[in-house]
C-alpha cells in the first residue's frame, strides 16, 4: 500500500528512511506548537483552543501535501503570518479575532484560484527578485522585534519609543541565554535544538523566581470549540480589510512559492526543464490548508522550510509528512506542557527564525541604488510600522517611483505599477 501510494522504490527511499525524515523534521518545526498559540493569545484567543488548532491545521496541512503532491514538505501555521494576525490586524487596527480569521479564509480561497489558473506564475514572475528577499527579510526583522519585546530586552520609552529594558532580569538573562542555546545547536545540527531550547528555558523559569508556573505534562486535548468555525467572512469582506487580505495572501504566495522551490532544489526535485514536479499540486495543497487552518482556528497556514532537515535526513516522498502528521495529533495530549512555557521562553525561538529570515537582505543588488534602495525600504518598514502589510506598500510604491524617476521604466512590469498605484490610492482614501 505504501508503495502504491509513495512510490518508495521510484524515489529511492523506504519506510525506515521516510520514518526517520519524519521524525527530524517534527521536531526542527515542533516549537510552533508553543509560540504560536502564544502569539495569537495576545490577540485574545483563547490558548488552549489555540493549541489544539495549530496541531490539528498542521496535522491536516502536511497530509494534504503528502496525499496531493507527494513531497516530504510540512505544514503548520507560519511564523511572521501570524504576528502579523495578532499584532497588526487585531491589536493594532482594532479588528475581532473572528474578522481576522475570515481575511485568512478569504486570502486561502484567492490562493487557490490563484493556484489554479496560470495567473500565479504571471504575478510571480512580475515581484522583482530584490523585493521578495526585502519582504522576508522584512519579516524577520519584525519577528526579531517581537521577539526582543517579548523577552523584555527592549521595551517601551516615551521619548525615544524604545529602549533597553532591566537586563538583569532573569526573563532577559534566561531568553539570552536560550538564543545561545539554540543557535549552538543548530551549529551542531542536533536534531530538536529550537524546541530543546525552549524547554530548557522553561523549566529554569519553572525552577528560578520568575513567576513562571508548571501546570503538568499530558492531559486529554483541550476543547476546540472556542475558536472552531469563528471565522467571521461578512465582517472579513469589510472595504477597508480589502489590504489585510491582499498581505494574507501576497506574503502566502510568495512564501509558499519560495519555499516549495528552495526545498524542492534542495531534495533534487527540480527536473532537467528546470520546472518543479507536481508543483501545481503542491500549491493546490498549500491554499486548501490555508483555508482549513482558518476554519479550524489558527492564522495562515504553510510550508515550512524546516523541512529541509527531513530532506538532509533522506525523506523523499510524503511517507515523510504522514509521519509528521501523526506527531503533531500526538501532541494534542501536551497541551499543559504548551500552556507553562512563558513568553520569555518563546522568544528565543522567535529570534532564530528571525536570524534565518533577515538573510536574505545578501541577495539584494546592493550596486544598484534602484534595486537596494526599495528593498531596504520594506524591510525597514515593517518593524518600525509594526505591519509586514505597510513594509509591502512601501515597497511597491518606492520601487516603482524610483525606477521611473531614474528614467529605467521598463524595469517596472505593469504588475509592480498596477499595485503600486492602488497602494497609492489605498493611503490616499483609506489612510
Amino acid at each position: 500500500m505504501l508503495e502504491s501510494l509513495f512510490k518508495l522504490q521510484e524515489n529511492r527511499t523506504n519506510v525506515r528512511t521516510e520514518v526517520l525524515a519524519g521524525i527530524t523534521t517534527f521536531l526542527t518545526m515542533a516549537y510552533i506548537i508553543f509560540v504560536n498559540p502564544d502569539i495569537l493569545s495576545k490577540a485574545g484567543m483563547p490558548r488552549d483552543a489555540v493549541f489544539v488548532a495549530t496541531c490539528v491545521a498542521a496535522a491536516i496541512g502536511t497530509l494534504l501535501m503528502a496525499f496531493l503532491a507527494n513531497y516530504p514538505i510540512a505544514l503548520a501555521p507560519g511564523m511572521g503570518l501570524n504576528a502579523y494576525f495578532a499584532f497588526t490586524v487585531v491589536l493594532g487596527m482594532q479588528y475581532p479575532w473572528q474578522v481576522a480569521l475570515g481575511c485568512v479564509f478569504i486570502s486561502g480561497v484567492l490562493f487557490l484560484i490563484l493556484s489554479v489558473l496560470p495567473v500565479r506564475e504571471w504575478i510571480v514572475n512580475a515581484i522583482p527578485h530584490s523585493l521578495k528577499m526585502a519582504i522576508a527579510a522584512g519579516i524577520g526583522l519584525f519577528l526579531a522585534l517581537i521577539a526582543l519585546q517579548g523577552a523584555k530586552i527592549v521595551v517601551d520609552h516615551p521619548a525615544t519609543l524604545l529602549t533597553a529594558g532591566d537586563l538583569r532580569s532573569w526573563p532577559v538573562i534566561l531568553a539570552a541565554a536560550g538564543f545561545v542555546v539554540i543557535a549552538a545547536l543548530e551549529h551542531w545540527r542536533i536534531p530538536g535544538g529550537v524546541i530543546i531550547g525552549v524547554l530548557a528555558v522553561s523549566i529554569a523559569s519553572w525552577l528560578l523566581p520568575t513567576g513562571a508556573t508548571f501546570s503538568g505534562v499530558v492531559q486529554l486535548p483541550p476543547d476546540i470549540s472556542p475558536v472552531f468555525l469563528q471565522m467571521d467572512l461578512a465582517g472579513a469582506l469589510n472595504v477597508g480589510l480589502v489590504t489585510v487580505i491582499f498581505a494574507f495572501l501576497f506574503v502566502d504566495l510568495f512564501d509558499n512559492t519560495g519555499t516549495l522551490i528552495g526545498l524542492a532544489h534542495r531534495g533534487g526535485f527540480i527536473g532537467k526543464d528546470g520546472k518543479v514536479p507536481r508543483l501545481g499540486r503542491a500549491l493546490i495543497a498549500d491554499s486548501s490548508a490555508a483555508m482549513l487552518g482558518a476554519a479550524i482556528g489558527t492564522s495562515t497556514t504553510t510550508s515550512y522550510i524546516e523541512s529541509a532537515s527531513g530532506i538532509n535526513a533522506g525523506g523523499r516522498t510524503g511517507l515523510t509528512g504522514v509521519v509528521v502528521a501523526v506527531l503533531f495529533l500526538l501532541a494534542l495530549f501536551f497541551a499543559p506542557l504548551a500552556g507553562s512555557v512563558p513568553a520569555w521562553a518563546t522568544a528565543p525561538a522567535l529570534l532564530y527564525v528571525a536570524c534565518l529570515m533577515a538573510r536574505g537582505l545578501t541577495e539584494i543588488e546592493w550596486d544598484d541604488v534602484t534595486e537596494a534602495a526599495p528593498a531596504v525600504v520594506t524591510a525597514l518598514a515593517m518593524p518600525f510600522t509594526f505591519s509586514i502589510a505597510e513594509g509591502i506598500a512601501f515597497g511597491f510604491i518606492s520601487y516603482a517611483a524610483i525606477k521611473v524617476a531614474a528614467g529605467r521604466f521598463n524595469d517596472v512590469h505593469p504588475a509592480v505599477a498596477i499595485l503600486a498605484v492602488l497602494f497609492v490610492v489605498k493611503f490616499a482614501v483609506i489612510g
